[in-house]
């Protein structure tokens, strides 16, 4: 049977833990990785989470996967892991496809905006013009 986005967002939604702002900034102080899924655009409006790593939804398993000649190495499997994007549907689809591939411990902040009015350190984005 065909799956919906719906039920892709359920099943992934029960195999993430979504975790709140203070949470995710314990996890960054003892080292955790942390990635935003947005498009670049999204980046260049909003600015993103103070050092998380950026890579778009689309490369992600590029990104993720040792064997790939595109791998970032800022990706471990031991370290955990923490995704957000826009309103948390993309990160719990991108955090379920990280535990596919073998990271054990991540999990989903959600929402960037949720980090940002929650006092979150914000790494604001360039200015085009410099």
């Amino acid at each position: 049977m065909a799956k919906s986005l719906k039920d892709m967002l359920a099943t992934a939604k029960a195999e993430v833990r979504t975790i709140s702002p203070a949470e995710a900034r314990d996890m960054m102080a003892a080292g955790a990785l942390v990635v935003d899924v947005r498009d670049a655009p999204e980046l260049s409006k909003s600015g993103k989470v103070a050092g998380a790593v950026h890579v778009s939804r689309g490369m992600l398993e590029f990104r993720a996967d040792p064997e790939s000649p595109y791998h970032d190495k800022a990706f471990d499997k031991a370290k955990p892991v923490i995704v957000y994007c826009a309103s948390g549907g993309r990160s719990a689809l991108a955090a379920k496809t990280l535990k596919e591939m073998g990271y054990t411990q991540v999990f989903n902040l959600g929402a960037f905006k949720d980090w940002a009015e929650s006092g979150g350190a914000v790494e604001q984005p360039l200015d085009p013009g410099m």
